[in-house]
């Protein structure tokens, strides 16, 4: 197998973040409401990538940091994000994704608060 030109770029925003609270399945964890960025690395390094939360009425958190192994991906929760703080609920904020080599980016969000379940998902901006 040969290893493909990296794809992607270093910098990533996604504008609309919102991890909904409860969920109509919230004893089933795959069914939990939730915010993911989905993280492709198709470099043939590992991706040391950082994370910074901006929210409209303080200070920005993070940096959150996660590595995403050399051509894998990494579908990274933000409800699991817990060092320097947990994401809060019920609260609109954005972020911006950093990484040492070229990553793609992409946002899903999972509503779990009707029994119709919702999902949202588009590719982050570079």
């Amino acid at each position: 197998m040969t290893t493909p030109e990296p794809i992607g770029e270093r910098r990533w925003a996604i504008a609309e973040g919102y991890i909904p609270p409860g969920g109509t399945h919230a004893d089933d964890p795959r069914f939990l409401s939730h915010e993911t960025a989905c993280l492709l690395n198709t470099n043939a390094q590992d991706a040391q990538v950082t994370i910074t939360i901006y929210f409209k009425d303080r200070d920005p958190a993070g940096p959150y940091r996660v590595t995403v192994p050399a051509r894998r991906t990494l579908h990274l929760r933000f409800n699991d994000l817990k060092d320097p703080e947990p994401i809060p609920r019920d609260t609109d904020y954005s972020s911006v994704i950093e990484s040492d080599v070229p990553i793609v980016v992409q946002h899903t969000r999972l509503d779990s608060r009707q029994a119709a379940l919702a999902l949202l998902s588009t590719i982050a901006y570079s």
